[in-house]
């Protein structure tokens, strides 16, 4: 190995282990309250109940930078950064989520995850094509930029008609594997229940199927435009079962799609309520209240009855506005503890005592690495006709398309989309990632080309402005001691640092 890349390597080795011996100025907040709202009060009442000391509070460094990931999907820039740190005000974390909830990239992050669970993808096995994608996608976006309210989102979903085109709901029926009445219930029952029917008896999923019976597709003169309606004169009399077990007579000439939804939409139904909070959780916090979170089920029940209930209740209350969900949970507490846990027992993290550690998702890790390195990614599908080019300037987490990928978002886990589960994506590491990171010419391109870093090179603070962008913080007195031992010429240690910085624990994870 050359000196050089040895360097490298003992550089990287060393700024890895000083996150070994957390100091509490670095990622903990000394003398914090542990109560902030009412999300609060069951999860202490819980923590009591096993005799678990919480965290602390995490330090205003690690907030910055863990809120912004969680809430865009996006690193703050330096700029925000020392912002932020430098703001006195006691209320400055709940002033930043507020604006952060209203920010472009909100909607643009959590439409990703949201066509993950509504399977948006062009290409087998689901074959919406990429019109029919683009809308669809769009439509999801807009939805969420003007915070639709959840219950009329879902309905617009469910009783949607017309072309994939030009009614982009629609798309929900035909993002199924064969578009049987069963199929369609197995995938309302899994993305607004969080119910996955394969536990269900046949008579349980045959009822419910009924609602979907009269749902049809035909094609028009416009390549691959298809028209979803409901047969409301060859749809015949008969029964449908709820889930909940009532027997719904369906009359002629009803649209009994509407039905469902009304019943699936009432305020004093749990399942519409209980599901959208407890994915929210579980997308911010990285743990479900049920986990799995697409899997509630009597025999499976929450680890914090009290705290779902309380989400359930505000949700509804609320008129199912899920901002109001993000800023409770946000402004708690029990999101904004430390990563470091006061104890070694197993539950501690079921039961929120601390915040997980939680590698970053493939399309947030490598725009975060385009963000510091200034570069951009090439996407392109081939298949299916015509083809579909991005432009270069769009984010990996602004991608409508799963059938649009690269092998970095592959070998990082991003989900296939093809059935709809939370556990598509894989965000468990592999030696094959850290490969790729550490000597990749993927990165160790953008690394050498970047236009940014040669700019950062010739700036005073280098090693400070370095630290606080990829990391969010300032280096500790530690850091700044092996940094300052490592002595190439200034353009070396630039492009070496960042490399170090990217292939630590500490960036490569939510924490």
């Amino acid at each position: 190995m050359k000196t050089k890349q040895l360097s490298c390597v003992v550089l990287a080795t060393s700024l890895a282990m000083t996150g070994l011996s957390p100091a509490v100025d670095v990622f903990e907040r000394a003398g914090a309250s542990s109560f902030a709202n009412e999300v609060d009060n069951p999860v202490l009442a819980k923590l009591r109940q096993h005799g678990i000391v919480p965290a602390s509070v995490c330090s205003d460094a690690v907030f910055v930078r863990r809120v912004y990931l969680d809430v865009l999907g996006t690193l703050p820039s330096p700029a925000e950064v020392r912002s932020f740190l430098e703001d006195r005000s006691p209320d400055k974390r709940r002033r930043l989520i507020d604006q952060l909830l209203e920010r472009k990239e909100f909607a643009d992050y959590w439409a990703l995850k949201w066509c993950d669970l509504l399977r948006v993808k062009s290409e087998f096995p689901i074959n919406l094509w990429p019109n029919a994608v683009q809308t669809y996608h769009r439509w999801v976006r807009d939805s969420l930029a003007e915070n639709k309210p959840y219950d009329r989102f879902v309905r617009e979903i469910l009783t949607a008609s017309g072309s994939n085109f030009r009614a982009p709901p629609v798309n929900f029926f035909r993002a199924v594997r064969d578009r049987e009445p069963a199929t369609i219930a197995q995938a309302v029952a899994l993305t607004f229940m969080g119910a996955r029917t394969e536990r269900w008896s046949p008579e349980r999923l045959a009822g419910m199927a009924a609602f979907f019976q009269d749902i049809k597709y035909k094609k028009s003169n416009e390549w691959k435009e298809e028209i979803v309606y409901v047969d409301l004169l060859g749809g015949t009399a008969r029964d449908a079962v709820l889930p909940d077990g009532t027997r719904v007579a369906l009359k002629p000439g009803t649209d009994a799609r509407s039905v469902f939804a009304d019943w699936l939409a009432r305020p004093d139904n749990p399942w519409l309520a209980r599901n959208m909070v407890n994915r929210i959780w579980y997308w911010l916090v990285g743990v479900g209240i049920v986990q799995e979170p697409d899997d509630l089920r009597p025999d499976n029940p929450p680890a914090n009855p009290a705290l779902l209930a309380l989400l359930e209740r505000e949700l509804v209350a609320h008129r199912y506005d899920l901002k109001h969900i993000y800023r409770l949970i946000l402004n708690s507490t029990t999101y904004q503890r430390s990563s470091i846990p006061t104890t070694e027992r197993p539950e501690a993290e079921r039961y929120f005592a601390h915040y997980p550690l939680r590698r970053l998702d493939a399309e947030v890790l490598i725009d975060a690495i385009d963000q510091i390195t200034g570069t951009t990614e090439s996407y392109v599908s081939l298949i299916p006709e015509p083809w579909t080019y991005i432009p270069k300037e769009t984010r990996s987490i602004e991608l409508a398309d799963a059938s649009i990928t690269s092998s970095f978002l592959e070998l990082f886990g991003r989900p296939a989309r093809d059935s709809g589960l939370e556990s598509e994506r894989n965000n468990s590491p592999s030696a094959a990632q850290r490969l790729h990171l550490l000597n990749s010419s993927h990165i160790r391109r953008k690394l050498a080309d970047s236009a940014k870093l040669r700019t950062l090179a010739r700036s005073q603070n280098t090693v400070d402005e370095l630290y606080l962008l990829i990391l969010s913080r300032y280096p500790t007195d530690d850091e700044r001691q092996i940094v300052s031992s490592y002595q190439p010429d200034n353009h070396s240690l630039t492009g070496e640092l960042a490399w170090a910085l990217i292939n630590t624990a500490e960036f490569q994870y939510r924490h």
